[in-house]
């Protein structure tokens, strides 16, 4: 075991470290979900134009989808260097190729100019977008949860995970205001550009608040380590084969924490926009005004519930989210069939309070779980090979079944499911509350032959 802990920074660096995660995570997750909400409402007309509406949209979600097979070799590749060299290089880079192909999808030419060639433009950037939102992720969470202490670790480490609805808030903000003041005809000629051209502005902004930001102690410390053990001629593993080899069932656990977050998450902001709109006959302003407040919401309630999972533990307060959301679906798709706009906003902000129950302590959760030289790689690794079959095709599997079934019930069964995934796996898992992120390193774990998470105790 580590001899001492690493002191927390001071109290005035610890918000900043938080305000400079946040933002990157911000503008990579209003990248990420632009394009979403760009593919419900018009990318099926621009890029897949000549099919039938429900079709165009499903191929539309196929290339939103595609975004999510590029997630786990982000997450592998972001993960492994984030290791060895550490996670302030690595989330600078994540943001510069996440705002970069952001900027480029407001500037390809549409079907209707090059024909075939934009569908797979489009395509290959959507993939840079996944592969640095697969490396983001994890160093942004293990950046705060590394400066802090176990006693608010929960709390702190909810902030990044606010991104997501800043994210979403942001992009359908802009989205909102923009089909507010434009015609239909302007928005689709023109209008959804500028969206995208606004994050070339937002990553420099980001930039230059994550430049100025220092590197974990606990990684430094580590590394330290790891560097003298290396003098002493030990060969050290790389973090990949360690995490496999050590926390394979943390990876696990993760993946199956995950089903119910990540697939309640898309039906809820994606998918809603296409069900509202087609099946219960809400105007694109008010299905996207609906998913607007409620992001606004679930902003608000992410911290509370981290700081809830600093009291109770990490496991109670995401059983809670995963139970409460898979029984509000059927409830859920009840409201939005009304047409009601109250209604709407209703099904939308109760859905993202309960799934802000998973996500808030997820980022504390998922980090304690990990060694320090193995915890980006174990914590991105589990969070994005899970997405593939979570977040991935959950719009696309949604859409297909309305058109299969015209009905919102297999839909709601689907979100179901995973919801008892994720309980299973929860319930399965250790507490990891209380514990001292420097306390277990990757060579305890060697020595003891047992995943560290396993050997979390109250500190």
């Amino acid at each position: 075991m580590a001899s001492g802990t690493t002191a927390p920074p001071p109290p005035a660096s610890l918000p900043r470290i938080v305000a400079a995660s946040l933002i990157g995570t911000t503008i990579e997750w209003y990248d990420f979900f632009l394009y979403g909400s760009a593919a419900a409402l018009v990318f099926n007309k621009l890029f897949f134009p000549g099919s039938d509406p429900l079709v165009g949209t499903l191929l539309s979600f196929l290339t939103y989808a595609v975004g999510f097979a590029a997630r786990p070799l982000g997450a592998l590749v972001f993960g492994h260097y984030g290791d060895r060299l550490g996670r302030k290089k690595l989330l600078v880079l994540s943001l510069v190729m996440m705002g970069g192909a952001t900027f480029a999808i407001g500037l390809l030419p549409t079907h209707a100019t090059v024909g075939t060639a934009a569908p797979v433009l489009l395509t290959l950037l959507r993939l840079v977008q996944g592969f640095a939102l697969g490396g983001e992720w994890g160093g942004a969470v293990l950046l705060v949860s590394e400066h802090g202490d176990a006693r608010r670790r929960g709390f702190w480490a909810s902030w990044p995970q606010t991104g997501a609805p800043a994210g979403q808030l942001l992009a359908t903000g802009v989205l909102s205001l923009l089909t507010a003041v434009l015609s239909d005809d302007a928005f689709d000629t023109w209008g959804w550009r500028i969206p995208f051209l606004l994050s070339g502005l937002l990553v420099m902004v980001g930039l230059w608040i994550r430049l100025s930001v220092d590197e974990s102690p606990v990684f430094k410390e580590a590394l330290e380590r790891s560097e003298s053990r290396r003098e002493q001629g030990e060969t050290e593993k790389l973090p990949l084969v360690s995490v496999l080899r050590h926390h394979w069932r943390d990876v696990l656990v993760a993946m199956g924490a995950r089903m119910a977050e990540n697939i309640s998450y898309y039906v809820i902001t994606a998918f809603i926009l296409v069900y509202a709109t087609t099946s219960a006959g809400v105007s694109k302003q008010t299905a996207l005004n609906a998913v607007l407040i409620g992001s606004a919401v679930h902003f608000a309630v992410i911290p509370a519930w981290g700081a809830l999972s600093d009291r109770v533990g990490r496991r109670p307060v995401y059983l809670l989210g995963a139970a409460g959301i898979g029984l509000w679906m059927f409830p859920f798709f009840a409201l939005v069939d009304t047409g009601s706009f109250g209604y709407l906003l209703l099904a939308v902000t109760v859905g993202l309070i309960l799934h802000g129950a998973m996500y808030a302590p997820q980022a504390a959760f998922f980090a304690e779980m990990f060694a320090t030289r193995m915890r980006y790689s174990g914590a991105s690794i589990g969070a994005q090979f899970a997405s593939v079959a979570a977040g991935a095709p959950a719009p696309l599997i949604a859409t297909a079944l309305l058109a299969d079934y015209d009905s919102s019930t297999p839909i709601a069964l689907y979100v179901i499911a995973a919801a008892v995934l994720t309980l299973i796996a929860v319930g399965v898992a250790r507490e990891t509350r209380h514990r001292d992120l420097a306390e277990v390193t990757a060579e305890d774990g060697e020595q003891a032959g047992t995943s560290p998470a396993a050997e979390a105790r109250t500190v």
